[in-house]
């Protein structure tokens, strides 16, 4: 069975957003949604979320989910805004648990690292049902412990575990990543039928394109992918991966992000004042 999947891209941190859609049932399920942060200003503004949801409202369908592939490092999610608006459940890959602990010291934060704030915690060969059609849970660790790839009808969501072919793959070297992981991850995404249609979790304009793509397909993948395609080598893969995360900076949003999205996208409580604080955990240079 076919989806009918929309994507909204944000250019400010080159994120795919999707609303998927049942067609028999206008039954939906919203992936990674962005809640826009000018780090420079410290302002949130709702514009990525509302044009999502604005579609939800014109095209009279029920949102059932937000689900998100990963806890994102490069942009904070707007999926405790739309859980509120619409009553839509967050789903997460039940991993979450681990980067919770590993995040919540970090920030001396009053998250609970049980995953309790998300609605549902997915494990590999879990289902939800999505109208007439089922989300299936795929659990495709590397990037970080809680990475999951979506399937819905011939669409696989894989957030930041490929790219498209000429951009190559996630990077592997946050906290409880692994390159190993990753590629023996990517292999299951690659086991999928040829004409599953994937849809990735970024776009960053490699060299020689000048216009944004996140749509592509498994054959594609395995043919194509500059770092994973035409039967690359597990060996070869991890040393390629290792030497280039270790030239990689941070994420711009990367603290801001992690203390938000390990609460499912709520911000920390106001104080007394009204004020709302994130913080800036702060080290000494090696």
């Amino acid at each position: 069975m076919r989806p009918d999947v929309q994507a909204f891209f944000d250019t400010a941190t080159f994120t795919a957003s999707y609303l998927v859609v049942d067609p028999a049932t206008k039954t939906a399920a919203i992936i990674d949604p962005v809640l826009d942060f000018e780090p420079k200003a410290g302002k949130l503004s709702t514009t990525s979320a509302d044009a999502l949801l604005a579609a939800v409202r014109d095209q009279g369908l029920h949102l059932a989910y937000v689900l998100e592939t990963h806890a994102h490092a490069d942009h904070l999610s707007a999926a405790d805004l739309i859980r509120r608006k619409t009553g839509a459940k967050i789903v997460i890959g039940a991993k979450i648990t681990e980067v919770q602990k590993t995040f919540i010291p970090v920030f001396e934060s009053d998250a609970r690292p049980d995953g309790a704030v998300f609605d549902v915690l997915m494990e590999e060969g879990d289902a939800l049902p999505l109208g007439e059609l089922s989300i299936a849970a795929l659990h495709t660790p590397g990037h970080t412990p809680a990475c999951m790839t979506y399937r819905i009808g011939d669409a696989a969501f894989v957030g930041d575990t490929l790219f498209m072919p000429d951009y190559g793959t996630a990077r592997a070297d946050f906290p409880g990543g692994d390159a190993r992981t990753l590629y023996r991850s990517i292999q299951k995404v690659l086991a999928l039928p040829d004409e599953t249609r994937i849809f990735v979790g970024h776009d960053y304009l490699p060299a020689g394109r000048d216009t944004f793509h996140w749509e592509t397909t498994v054959a594609e993948e395995r043919a194509r992918n500059i770092h994973v395609g035409g039967g690359a080598q597990e060996d070869d893969f991890v040393a390629m991966r290792q030497a280039r995360d270790a030239t990689l900076a941070a994420p711009t949003l990367i603290l801001p992000s992690l203390q938000v999205n390990i609460r499912a996208g709520a911000l920390p409580d106001p104080t007394a004042a009204g004020n709302v604080f994130l913080r800036l955990p702060v080290t000494w240079a090696a």
